[in-house]
């Protein structure tokens, strides 16, 4: 039920309707004790007539009324009058994102001042565990002075609410009923990562998904994921890709490959921090872009600021050292500059790199390290295999969880085998992912190996070369 001007609601006086959602109406009203101005979000009876829905709407509006941060639209209260229950939210003057970008694209200066700002916001948020789950330009304000408000952070989580009708792909948060038992607030669909168009939980990385959909949408004035519908803007969520070569010309490459990062449809490869994706940014474009070829631009990449022990980092130098230098010596790139490269370390794990084998290992085509992390006090516990190449930010993780030693490529630059002590076995996985596939029975220890040509794999066992000879997918079952 619309409001009439003048109507009370607890001390908050209505002067004037704002606009309307899925969760209900929006009025600017005068908060009658403090003298200041306010929005009022009055929930619609979908929501107060369940009592269920009400209080889980409740505890969640706590939890918000937490966060205190200059990009975060203030929450100050619930009020209720009669059966009417409103959120008491802070009024923010100014045009929503989506009413600038309906104007056209954003310059690329201007979008990137503002999707820092929702970066900072989200960082914020994330840190105490709140996910906002329906970021989009409609729920952005920008201020006169240039201050952005992100809107509703984390109030998807407490309600949800049907979609009215599936005709366009800017409707209101929709749920998802048959995804779950449960059911579930899964966003606008526009928006939507691919985990909440298939109804899975979801946690921070999917308001990274939607920051790139919004940081795209600032830079070129139309939708990463378009559809005439609903069911085909999910469709284009889950099997396409946005098309960043329709990017304008004066976004840097830099800000391309940040785009592509977020949208990376498996989580697990995806960004996981924006912030961390902007300080990537801001050192890429502080450096000019070198040439490795007519037409080739090539980038430096710095690694994550992560803590590591001295030690490691020494050791880590020595390895870029020698992969700096192998790179150069290769024929086909011997004019191209220097360009730097890598290896992040997760802050609970140290690289390894054993005195008795291999723990490094360098793409045949120089564009890809496989290496080791290990906690650094047991070198026959478990350890992690991972891959960083030139053209990612943030490295893949390819197996772990169990001793595992010297990594190598396969010629085609495809495969990365390794030695698996706990199962004796040697192994290989895609350098795309996946599970690993056995390869041989390996008793007793392996320091070392190469991949020679798909017709033959040549291991070091202490002093001693063995050899395999025939294909190497037909040596799964050969025996060392």
């Amino acid at each position: 039920m619309a409001l009439e001007t003048g109507t009370r609601i607890g001390v908050y006086e209505v002067t004037g309707k704002l606009g309307e959602g899925g969760m209900g109406e929006v009025y600017r009203a005068h908060d009658t004790t403090l003298d200041r101005d306010v929005a009022l979000k009055v929930l619609s009876e979908a929501f107060t007539a369940d009592p269920d829905r009400l209080a889980r709407f409740q505890r969640e509006a706590k939890v918000l009324a937490s966060l205190n941060h200059p990009n975060i639209g203030g929450i100050y209260g619930l009020e209720a009058a009669g059966e009417s229950q409103a959120l008491v939210l802070e009024l923010i003057e100014g045009p929503t994102l989506a009413d600038r970008i309906a104007e056209g694209a954003i310059p690329v200066d201007d979008a990137l001042t503002i999707a820092r700002q929702i970066a900072d916001a989200l960082e914020v948020a994330h840190d105490q565990g709140i996910v906002h789950r329906d970021l989009k330009p409609a729920n952005v304000k920008v201020r006169s002075d240039g201050t952005v408000k992100v809107l509703d952070f984390g109030l998807a989580k407490a309600v949800t609410s049907e979609a009215s009708g599936t005709g366009g792909t800017d409707a209101p948060t929709i749920s998802l009923t048959g995804a779950t038992q449960m059911g579930m607030v899964v966003g606008t669909a526009a928006y939507m990562s691919p985990e909440q168009a298939k109804g899975k939980a979801v946690d921070k990385r999917t308001d990274v998904w939607a920051f790139g959909a919004v940081l795209y949408e600032m830079l070129t004035g139309r939708k990463a994921f378009p559809g005439d519908d609903v069911s085909d803007t999910l469709a284009s969520v889950l099997a396409r890709e946005p098309e960043l070569a329709s990017l304008p010309s004066a976004v840097p490459s830099a800000v391309s490959r940040l785009l592509t990062r977020c949208f990376e449809k498996n989580p697990k490869k995806r960004l996981r921090d924006v912030t961390e994706g902007f300080v990537q940014l801001d050192d890429a474009m502080a450096r000019p872009e070198v040439t490795t070829g007519p037409g080739r631009p090539a980038h430096g990449l710095q690694a994550w600021q992560l803590p590591i022990p001295a030690l490691v980092a020494v050791l880590g130098v020595a390895v870029l050292s020698a992969l700096a230098v192998w790179i150069l010596m290769r024929p086909e790139i011997t004019t191209a500059s220097a360009v730097r490269f890598s290896i992040a370390v997760p802050e609970t794990e140290q690289l390894s790199i054993a005195l008795s084998s291999t723990d490094v290992a360098i793409s045949p085509d120089g564009r890809s390290v496989a290496y080791l992390t290990g906690n650094g006090t047991n070198i026959t516990g478990p350890k992690e295999l991972y891959l960083r190449t030139l053209g990612d930010f943030t490295p893949i993780a390819l197996a772990g969880n169990e001793p595992l030693y010297s990594p190598f490529f396969s010629p085609d630059n495809e495969w990365v085998g390794f030695y698996s002590l706990s199962n004796n076995e040697l192994r290989r996985v895609s350098v795309t992912g996946g599970s690993a596939i056995p390869i041989a029975d390996m008793p007793g220890s392996m320091q070392g190996a190469s991949w020679g040509g798909m017709t033959q794999l040549c291991l070091r066992r202490t002093m001693r070369l063995v050899v395999c000879g025939g294909s190497l997918p037909a040596a799964e079952n050969q025996k060392s």
